[in-house]
């Protein structure tokens, strides 16, 4: 792979010029349609906007949306006048954002007025509006049209709404086109050759798992390079059809989706602003989508429709699950009922822009279900000992370590834990892995979660994997996670879902793993959800400390 030497705002001036008449989005449920040349034009507008209200090169402008077109806009915009991005979980609620607009030294804030998430049981109702008022009272009597003075983020100076009309103290999108319009052309040009490819292009917040959250500084360089790299192992071209269910605050959406379209050319496919599996399938039959990102829970929820639906999915050929472990049955539906025989499978974290390891999609079946591939090009990989931080031997578990452009250049302010993060460049993952003869990985758990019974060591990713083989006729989904135990230390704990009309107990778990795994790692208990949508974070990843924490309490362990 050839370097991109290059910055993400100049990335698309490139394709507004040799792929002007291709198409570069389609939000399909808006019926918003635009060629590289339409899209060049309206981030623009939105960076001549920017640069009104004082933006410039390292301004921190962030962003508290749902996947929205004007977050694309804001994402490009920004790095076309050399702002830094800050993406905000759109699920997060005050303290949260207070947190993140004041660790970040925030500035600008852009943000929808709201949403709303239905699920299983329940719909959630998201009002930043009120939020971010409760936050900062004053806010409602500020003039939109003068800087803010806020006591609790004396940072925050503007605050811009994603709509046609202001909230008092903001400034609407409307209003910020308008204020575009007095910067000139040439202004817009001269703040573009300011900047270097090894400029920070983005903070992205890691999700927080224990304490608080950490942010990112991943240069256009790191990510211009990682999507290339991507791109380039599911054979993306300009011909290709991106479908990105995915969230644009994380990094399988604003890198995975939008960055890797922005370094091939390839069109960007935007189903909804919140994932919803109808509405992704319909999009891939409408659009002719060639490929498709998404983690296991949103396939297993696109298979569930795709069972009572019927959809043209011919032109469907690859894509990237991430985020969590695929199980044989899932793959195979994947690559048999939705026909994207070439899909790969993603390792990676927020910290390492954020691909390491990828499968190919020539790689057997048995290859792509069990391992995450190899370390992508140009990158560095090692499993070392937790103890010795000495390179293991082959199929001895250890945590993994990787080196290479893609790794972030720290941890916004947090100078220390930069340090425990990285080692003479090497990025520590947290994640335990081992690796057979061919040189593929195979994840094992995260280190945080290693589950220790009776001083055995249990790896919950291959307890789930042996687990799923086991139980694949009654159970849909399931989590291994430790709880605690007065003479082990640790037990294992099964948390499952189950095929409808099926039930499950924990005596026919314990029959079926006799013989055929050893005793640390047969479960003692067994829980059963209707799903696991309370323990899931917006990008369907399963938090299981979360889980942790609900089944140590329902079962009284303390």
């Amino acid at each position: 792979m050839e370097f991109l030497n290059t910055t993400i705002g100049a990335r698309l001036t490139y394709n507004s010029r040799h792929f002007k008449d291709k198409e570069a989005v389609v939000y399909s449920d808006l019926g918003i349609r635009w060629n590289w040349q339409e899209l060049n034009r309206q981030v623009k507008k939105v960076a001549k906007g920017l640069l009104a209200l004082g933006v410039g090169k390292e301004t921190h402008v962030a962003i508290w949306a749902t996947n929205v077109p004007e977050w694309l806009l804001v994402q490009f915009a920004a790095a076309k006048i050399g702002a830094v991005l800050v993406t905000i979980n759109p699920e997060w609620k005050q303290e949260e954002m207070r947190y993140a607009l004041e660790q970040s030294d925030t500035e600008i804030l852009v943000m929808i007025k709201g949403f709303q998430k239905p699920s299983a049981q329940t719909i959630y109702h998201y009002d930043y509006v009120t939020i971010i008022n409760d936050l900062c009272p004053e806010i409602s009597h500020c003039d939109a049209l003068e800087p803010l003075q806020l006591k609790a983020l004396p940072q925050l100076h503007r605050i811009i709404v994603i709509d046609q009309e202001s909230s008092p103290g903001m400034v609407s999108w409307q209003h910020l086109l308008a204020l575009g319009r007095d910067i000139s052309e040439t202004t817009l040009e001269v703040s573009e050759t300011e900047l270097s490819p090894h400029d920070t292009a983005m903070i992205q917040y890691t999700s927080g798992t224990t304490g608080f959250p950490k942010g990112t500084m991943l240069s256009h360089n790191n990510i211009l390079n990682n999507a290339r790299a991507a791109a380039e192992h599911m054979r993306l071209t300009c011909d290709d059809r991106l479908c990105g269910p995915v969230p644009y605050y994380h990094c399988f959406g604003s890198i995975l989706v939008n960055l890797c379209s922005l370094v091939t050319g390839a069109a960007m496919v935007v189903p909804a602003s919140n994932f919803d599996a109808l509405k992704t399938l319909q999009a891939i039959e409408r659009e002719r989508c060639t490929a498709i990102h998404g983690v296991p829970t949103m396939f297993l929820m696109e298979l569930d429709v795709l069972d009572l639906h019927k959809f043209d999915l011919r032109t469907l050929r690859t894509g990237i699950i991430a985020g969590a472990p695929v199980d044989k049955e899932l793959m195979e539906a994947i690559t048999q009922k939705m026909g994207a025989n070439e899909m790969t499978i993603g390792y990676g974290l927020t910290e390492a822009s954020p691909i390491t390891h990828q499968t190919d999609p020539h790689d057997s079946i048995e290859k792509r279900i069990h391992s995450v591939g190899k370390p992508i090009v140009h990158t560095q990989s090692k499993i070392v000992d937790l103890n010795t931080f000495e390179m293991v031997e082959i199929g001895q578990v250890g945590e993994i370590w990787v080196k290479g452009y893609h790794v972030m250049q720290g941890y916004y302010n947090k100078p220390e834990e930069t340090q425990k993060a990285i080692k003479d460049g090497w990025l520590r993952t947290g994640d335990l892995a081992k690796t057979d003869e061919d040189g593929y990985y195979y994840i094992v758990g995260r280190l945080k979660e290693l589950i220790i019974v009776g001083g055995h060591n249990v790896y919950p990713a291959e307890v789930e994997q042996l687990l799923h083989s086991l139980l694949a006729d009654k159970v849909e989904m399931l989590q291994v996670i430790g709880v605690p135990h007065p003479t082990l230390q640790e037990v294992v704990a099964l948390v499952v879902k189950c095929h409808p009309g099926f039930s499950l107990s924990i005596d026919e778990v314990k029959e079926r793993c006799s013989g055929k795994m050893e005793w640390p790692k047969i479960p003692r208990y067994l829980h059963l959800v209707k799903d696991f949508a309370p323990f899931m974070t917006v990008t369907g990843k399963i938090q299981k400390f979360k889980i942790k924490q609900y089944l140590t309490q329902k079962l009284q362990l303390g």
